[in-house]
């Protein structure tokens, strides 16, 4: 649990600083899904470092994946809204109300409730299937994800950031389902290639959420499907429970959790960064 709270630390302030990097990008032909909008944005000092600091949450969020169940992962990285918010009021100039503390509070409440619930993970492999399953997500994501992209600005933001959390929630899946990591093996799981394809559509999409919306409602879209999804996936098929007895208090840590999050994202929105407008491209990082 130590490693998924450190893990959501890290996403959470990845969040912001990828923001201001893609919002310092011109935006690509057309209205749709920027593939190579992260690579554009890679020349931005922030948005390098949010890769970095994605890069060591996931390093983290694997421990945790290996060790913890699937939804008390999903809950812990739920509290990233909480941090991303928190450093957006620091970063973006963002206001947070008293509505939104308070759903802060939400969020810390519900992680300290299923981690008092929470058992080790389950020791099921799942059946055959779910490998291939997990799979054909991850091509819908991607799928779904560029439909959404050219939808009007004001539900582009949530609509693609929820197809980032499914594609988030592919990528925690197929680490419980990736069992040897023996090249022969490994090479021949599905679940291998529906975790570089479901990282790379999650990744691209948030990023293109991040460059015209707001950082808290795309976040909060991520966060809902990236914590639901594996939290089903891992009751139903990989054996993950709570402590005996403790169970409503799993469900009732879980659903505060979730629904501060969410409340998070009806309240305020960090817009762009003051005094700040997209270039054109072509000037110095």
């Amino acid at each position: 649990m130590v490693c998924a709270l450190a893990a959501t630390c890290c996403y959470g302030t990845a969040s912001v600083l990828q923001a201001i990097g893609a919002r310092s990008v011109a935006s690509g032909p057309g209205s749709g899904v920027d593939p190579v909008l992260p690579l554009r944005a890679l020349r931005r000092g922030p948005y390098a470092a949010g890769l970095v600091l994605d890069c060591a949450g996931f390093a983290l969020q694997i421990v945790a994946l290996r060790t913890i169940p699937l939804y008390a992962v999903g809950a812990a990285l739920a509290a990233g809204l909480a941090v991303t918010a928190v450093v957006a009021a620091w970063l973006l100039k963002a206001r947070l109300t008293l509505a939104e503390w308070s759903a802060v509070g939400a969020v810390c409440a519900g992680l300290a409730m299923i981690a008092l619930a929470s058992g080790a993970e389950g020791n099921r492999a799942g059946p055959a299937a779910l490998r291939w399953y997990l799979l054909g997500a991850a091509v819908a994501v991607l799928l779904v994800g560029a439909l959404a992209g050219r939808i009007p600005d004001g539900p582009r933001a949530l609509l693609l950031g929820l197809g980032a959390g499914a594609g988030f929630g592919v990528v925690a899946v197929a680490v419980r389902l990736i069992d040897s990591p023996a090249l022969p093996r490994l090479f021949g799981n599905p679940a291998l290639y529906a975790l570089l394809l479901g990282g790379a559509a999650g990744f691209t999409l948030l990023t293109s959420a991040f460059q015209r919306g707001s950082v808290i409602v795309a976040t909060a879209g991520m966060i809902l499907a990236e914590s639901a999804g594996p939290a089903v996936v891992g009751v139903l098929w990989l054996g993950d429970r709570p402590h005996a007895g403790l169970e409503w208090v799993a469900v009732a840590g879980f659903a505060a959790a979730v629904t501060g999050a969410l409340a998070l994202s009806r309240f305020g929105d960090t817009g762009t960064e003051p005094g700040r407008q997209p270039d054109q491209g072509g000037g110095p990082p």
